[in-house]
C-alpha cells in the first residue's frame, strides 16, 4: 500500500435545495474572510443582509439544475474520484471547501490508513485564486494542526498552464466546433478587482495596464486574469481558432464592487448585436459541471442569448469524469515528486 493518498477538493453545495440548507451553505462561504475580504464586523453585517433574501432565490436556481443523485457537482467529483481510484493504488478521498464532504473528514480518513504519511492535495481549480486554493489550503492545514495528524500536505498548485490540460479541455471542446458555431466565448467565475491587487506581490502590476496579464511579471504567478489569459489563448491555439472566433467574459459577480471585465452577460448582448446566432460558452474555471455552469449559463444565458437576438447558445459541459482528464489527473498522482 502506498504511503500517499490523494485528496480531491472542490468548491462545494447545499445539502439540498431546502432554504434552509442553502441558506447555511451561503453563511459558511460567504464568511470566509477568503472570499469577502472584508473586517468581521462588516462581513458579518453583509452577509446578513444578503442571507435576507438570497436564499430563497439561490434555492429555487439549484433546485432547477439539481440531479435525483442530488448536487450536480457533488455527484460528478464524486465520479471523478471512484474513476481515480480505479487507476491509483493509493487511497483516493474527496472535499468540498464548503459544505459536505468537508476537508476535515477527508483528511481524517486518509490518516486512519496505515502506513500513509503524506497527502496529496488537488485543488480543483486551473487558476490560482485566494478565496479558492488558498483558503482550501489554509483549511486543510487547520485540520492537521487541529488533530494533530503525522501527514504532509503536498499541494498541487494552480494547473492552468499544464500542457496535458490545456489539452484535455481541447478534446472536450472541439466536438462541439466540428458541428458548426459562430463564436466561442470562453467565461470564466469573475472576482472583484481588489482581489487582484491583493495578490500582487509587487503591489504596481496587476490592472496598471491594459495588457497586464501578456506582461512579464512576478504578480502573473498569483494572477487569476493572468491565469484565465493564458487558458483562453492556448485553447484556442490547440483548437486552431481566430482571433474573431472566441473571446473571452468573466460572470457570476456579487455585490456592488468593481469586477473583472468584461462581464460575461454584457459580452453576450454583443454578440448577438453583431448577428452571432449559434454561440457556444465554455467555462474553463471549472473542471465539473455546477450551478454557475447548469443554472447560470445554461439556462440564464442561453434565454438571454435567445432574447436579446441570437438563435442558439450551447453550453459545452466540463470536463467532468471524461476519460482524458482523468488519466491527466491520474498521471499527475503518480508522478508528483513526494516531499523531503
Amino acid at each position: 500500500m502506498s504511503d500517499r493518498g490523494v485528496l480531491l477538493v472542490n468548491l462545494g453545495s447545499p445539502k439540498s435545495t431546502d432554504v434552509a440548507d442553502v441558506r447555511r451553505y451561503l453563511n459558511q462561504f460567504l464568511m470566509d474572510p477568503y472570499v469577502i475580504d472584508l473586517p468581521w464586523p462588516a462581513r458579518r453585517l453583509l452577509v446578513s443582509l444578503i442571507l435576507a433574501t438570497r436564499p430563497k432565490a439561490s434555492a429555487h436556481a439549484y433546485a432547477s439544475i439539481w440531479w435525483d443523485e442530488g448536487s450536480p457537482l457533488v455527484v460528478i467529483s464524486r465520479r471523478v474520484q471512484q474513476a481515480l481510484q480505479q487507476q491509483l493504488d493509493m487511497p483516493v478521498e474527496l472535499a468540498m471547501r464548503y459544505g459536505e464532504p468537508s476537508i476535515e473528514s477527508g483528511l481524517l480518513a486518509l490518516a486512519k490508513r496505515p502506513g500513509l504519511r503524506e497527502v496529496l492535495f488537488m485543488p480543483q481549480y486551473p487558476q490560482h485564486a485566494d478565496s479558492t486554493i488558498t483558503t482550501s489550503v489554509e483549511e486543510a492545514r487547520r485540520v492537521i494542526a487541529k488533530h494533530g495528524l503525522d501527514i504532509k500536505l503536498n499541494v498541487v498548485p494552480a494547473f492552468y498552464s499544464r500542457p496535458d490540460y490545456i489539452a484535455a479541455l481541447a478534446q472536450s471542446v472541439q466536438p462541439y466546433l466540428e458541428q458548426g458555431f459562430d463564436h466561442l466565448l470562453l467565461s470564466y467565475h469573475g472576482l472583484p478587482e481588489r482581489h487582484l491587487r491583493k495578490a500582487d506581490p509587487t503591489g504596481s502590476h496587476c490592472l496598471a495596464s491594459g495588457d497586464c496579464c501578456e506582461r512579464a511579471s512576478a504578480a502573473t504567478a498569483t494572477c487569476y486574469r493572468a491565469h484565465c489569459s493564458h487558458v483562453s489563448r492556448e485553447l484556442s491555439a490547440a483548437l486552431g481558432l481566430g482571433a474573431e472566433q472566441w473571446s473571452q467574459a468573466f460572470q457570476s459577480r456579487l455585490g456592488r464592487a468593481k469586477w473583472i471585465e468584461p462581464y460575461t452577460e454584457a459580452r453576450i448582448d454583443e454578440l448577438a448585436a453583431k448577428g452571432v446566432k449559434r454561440l457556444l460558452v465554455a467555462c474553463p474555471a471549472f473542471v465539473a459541471d455546477c450551478i454557475e455552469t447548469l443554472e447560470e449559463i445554461g439556462d440564464r444565458a442561453r434565454e438571454q442569448f435567445i432574447e436579446a437576438g441570437g438563435e442558439e447558445l450551447v453550453l459545452i459541459p466540463c470536463l467532468n469524469d471524461q476519460p482524458q482528464w482523468i488519466e491527466v489527473l491520474a498521471n499527475w498522482a503518480r508522478e508528483t515528486p513526494a516531499m523531503a
